[in-house]
Order: structure tokens, then C-alpha cells, then sequence
């Protein structure tokens, strides 16, 4: 209010000059602080992109409580589990009905508007939140065994509210901890103490354009190093997870920007990559980078959009199937199959369906003995066979909305947008249902699951939750 009352008593062009300021001040701000010390990018970003000379990284705060890992033994270390396939091969015997009320829930929290997931390592489950009265990034480390806070790095970040905010699932070692932040911030801490390693800014530092609805794209580790896709002025990097410095760098000279799509390793015939999905207005496409030293030894631009959200799902040692669903060029699904050369890997098309017969909006498909699963545009939970033919729908009566799915013990966990979790069996002979529950009071419920020894965490748009899906 006060300031529409100084408004009244300047002239119209001082007070749309004034607003005007203040509009880019509050979208731009993101309380960065100048630091002596070399982080990575330094040597690489362009001035106008990086606002001023030297690395910028912004100073975090950690506060410790008195929360206890627990003692179980079960891992879900990063986006989509130990296997990046979110297929949980634990050997625990999981219980295939529930009572009334579903099933025990263990814990609660509340949490930051958003859709991120938990990783799990060591007892410990972690988070990437967002305080809003604070405006500020948080990393959350807490106890699975009652959900009580461990520890918490947090740094100041404006944000305006957009559909949530977070939404990247951490990627953990028993040395570190990375997250990607809504505004393109990458952090590194101690996994077990919170302890600060190291922060890029990719924005500034490596040029990159934030997509719509913020950062999605989940970091990984591998090999003691975090790969992440700038698609700024390098397309992709990794980052030596103990020092900080960049160990490889990978042009980007297509100029393909940043999707909400992960990264996920694969490998043919002993060559290690990482696929990407990259966007632009123009062209955009997948790409394969070695992992060795990050030279691209494939790309093809058939599949081509400008909101790929799902990652590449890896079938088998030399396929991959590419899903979208938000409408813009080629969305819908298709499969790729990589060949070798005398050391040259060509990808080419083998089928491609329209969104008619299979797209997903959100979250990658799952690919399990064979078979493909997932919530198509429909909203029906879909079986597909390797060619992208449907074998069996769950029909309108059983719809889930843009809600998350895991596989474990031969059985699907589907929630949808309302907290309502379905058991399914994971099979080709038709849709099975075993159970269902209500078990968040919330919407928005689409953060990626998380399963580790026996207990499952979901959340919906406020609210996690750790539910007891043994077999009692």
C-alpha cells in the first residue's frame, strides 16, 4: 500500500521509471556475494553473463540438530534410485495389501512449496527445500528412521512462487552431497556434517537460461565427479566432486539450452556416456558425452522439443526411448537404437508414436523384464512392448494424473495428483490392482518416490511423508 501512496504525489514517468527499477532489482537479486577464492567456471564465463569480474558464489548458512541416522541399510541415492531406473532391487519382502487406512505412516514433514524428491544414503534422507519466508535454498538432511532434522545448509535465493519451486532430487555419496537449485545454483557439502565444499552459479558463471517453471534437471555423481548440463556456453561438465575444479568441459556449439530432462549414464560396448536431452527453439536434440573426457561421440536431432522433462530411458545395452508430452514438435515417444563403428556410434530412429498412443508430461517410464510402464497423456497407467505398442491400459476408470511411479518387488506404486497410492502388479498380463490408500491430504502430489529398506517416501505439494511398505 505504501507505495502506491508515494506514487500519488510524483509525476507518471518517475513512477513508472521507479517501478520499473524495482521490477528488475527483485527479479534479478539473488544476494550473490563476490568471493577471492577460484571456483569452477571462473575461467570460462562471459562478463555480461556473469555480472562483474571473478566467480560468484553466495555465502550459506549451516545450522546442525539433534536428529540421528538411522541404522538400515537400504538406498535410494539419487533421481531414480541406485540403478537410475527407479527399480528398487532390495531384498525386502514387501506387503502386497494394506489395511483401511493404507499403509503405517512412519513420519511426516513439512516442507517448501514444490515437487522435489528425497534421496537416501546411510540412514540419512536428503532434500533439496525452499523456505519461502526466508527466501532462501535448503538442503535438508534428515533421519529416516522418525524424519527429525540432522542438519540444514541454506542460502539466500529470491524466488517468486511458479507452479512451486523446488524440484531436483539431490545425488549423494558417502562423501558429498550435490544439489541444483531452482535458480541454477549447484552445491556440494560434506553428505555426512553439511559442511560447505563448493557452488557454481550457472547462470552467471556458465550462461545458463532458466526454464520455464524453474530448474528440474537432477545432478549426478559419478566416479567422484558431479556432471552437470549447463547448456549455456558449455553444453555439459564435470566437476571433481572433492576439489571443485572442472575436470572436462563440452562445447555447445549448436547453442542448445537448458530442458527440465536429467542426465543418465549409459554405456556400448565398453564406451561410458551420458545422455542429455537439450533444447532450443531452433533444433535441439539427445546427445551422448563420454565420460572419460567429455567429447561428444554422438547426437541427433530426430527427437527434438522444447519442454523434455522426462529423462532417456536406457533399454537394454543400445536403445533408448524418448518421451514428451507438452505438445511442441516431436512430442509423444520414440526409440533409438545406437550403433558401433570402427569406433563411431550412430543413433538412428526405429519407431516414433504421437502422443495419441504414448507421451508423458512428466516422469521418465520405467523399463522392467521387458516391458515399459507409464501414466500416459491420458492419465492411464500404460504397459507398452519394445516396439511402443500398448498391451494393456488401466482404462478411464483408473486414472493417476501427472503423479510419480516406482517399481519394487514386482510391484507398481503409482500415486496420483491427490495422494491416492495404488499398488499394481508389474506385469504384462493386464492391470492388477492390489490396493489403494489415501495417503497425503494434499494436491500437486508429483515429487519423484523415494524407496529404501523397506519404506517409501512421497510427498505432495507441501507435505512428505515415510510410509511402512514391508510385509509385517
Amino acid at each position: 500500500m505504501k507505495k502506491f501512496l508515494i506514487a500519488d504525489c510524483l509525476p507518471m514517468t518517475v513512477v513508472v521509471a521507479g517501478v520499473a527499477a524495482l521490477m528488475y532489482l527483485w527479479l534479478s537479486a539473488d544476494a550473490a556475494v563476490s568471493v577471492v577464492e577460484r571456483l569452477p567456471g571462473g575461467d570460462n564465463k562471459p562478463k555480461d553473463v556473469a555480472g562483474g569480474n571473478g566467480p560468484v558464489k553466495i555465502a550459506g548458512t549451516l545450522v546442525k540438530s539433534d536428529g540421528v541416522p538411522a541404522g538400515f541399510p537400504g538406498a535410494w541415492p539419487r533421481f531414480r534410485g541406485p540403478n537410475y531406473d527407479a527399480v528398487s532391487t532390495e531384498k525386502v519382502t514387501l506387503a502386497k495389501a494394506w489395511p483401511a487406512e493404507g499403509p503405517r505412516v512412519l513420519w511426516s514433514v513439512d516442507v517448501g512449496e514444490g515437487y522435489a524428491g528425497a534421496a537416501v544414503l546411510e540412514g540419512r534422507v536428503y532434500l533439496l527445500d525452499f523456505d519461502q519466508d526466508k527466501q532462501a535454498d535448503v538442503v535438508r538432511c534428515l533421519s529416516l528412521n522418525d524424519g527429525k532434522e540432522i542438519w540444514r545448509y541454506s542460502y539466500p535465493v529470491k524466488i517468486k512462487r511458479f507452479h512451486g519451486m523446488s524440484r531436483t532430487v539431490p545425488a549423494v555419496t558417502d562423501k558429498y552431497v550435490v544439489t541444483l537449485g531452482p535458480k541454477g545454483h549447484v552445491t556440494c557439502l560434506d553428505s555426512k556434517t553439511g559442511e560447505f565444499r563448493w557452488m557454481l552459479n550457472l547462470v552467471k558463471e556458465y550462461g545458463t537460461t532458466i526454464p520455464q517453471w524453474y530448474t528440474a534437471q537432477c545432478p549426478l555423481i559419478d566416479d567422484g565427479k558431479a556432471i552437470i548440463a549447463p547448456a549455456g556456453t558449455v553444453l555439459m561438465m564435470a566437476v571433481d566432486c572433492e576439489t571443485g575444479k572442472v575436470v572436462w568441459q563440452t562445447p555447445n556449439p549448436d547453442k542448445w539450452v537448458m530442458t527440465h530432462s536429467s542426465i543418465v549414464p549409459m554405456e556400448l560396448k565398453g564406451n561410458r556416456f551420458y545422455l542429455y536431452c537439450g533444447g532450443s527453439t531452433e533444433a535441439g536434440g539427445v546427445v551422448g558425452v563420454s565420460a572419460k573426457d567429455g567429447q561428444v561421440l554422438w547426437k541427433t536431432d530426430e527427437w527434438k522439443v522444447r519442454t523434455n522433462v522426462p529423462m532417456p530411458l536406457v533399454i537394454g545395452e543400445d536403445r533408448i526411448f524418448l518421451t514428451a508430452g507438452y505438445g511442441q514438435y516431436d512430442s509423444g515417444c520414440m526409440m533409438l537404437r545406437l550403433t558401433e563403428s570402427d569406433g563411431k556410434i550412430t543413433a538412428k530412429s526405429e519407431f516414433k508414436h504421437p502422443t495419441a498412443v504414448f507421451g508423458s508430461m512428466q516422469h521418465t517410464p520405467i523399463f522392467y523384464n521387458g516391458h515399459i510402464y507409464g501414466v500416459g497423456m491420458d492419465k492411464q497407467l500404460i504397459c507398452l512392448d519394445l516396439e511402443g505398442k500398448p498391451v494393456w491400459t488401466s482404462t478411464s476408470a483408473n486414472t493417476f494424473g501427472s503423479g510419480p511411479y516406482v517399481v519394487a518387488g514386482g510391484l507398481l506404486y503409482v500415486l496420483n495428483d491427490f495422494g491416492v497410492l495404488t499398488l499394481v502388479e508389474a506385469g504384462s498380463s493386464g492391470y492388477v490392482p492390489l490396493a489403494k490408500a489415501k495417503v497425503l491430504d494434499g494436491i500437486d502430489s508429483w515429487g519423484p518416490m523415494a524407496i529404501a529398506s523397506g519404506r517409501l517416501i512421497v510427498r505432495d505439494l507441501t507435505h512428505m511423508v515415510c510410509l511402512d511398505i514391508a510385509q509385517p
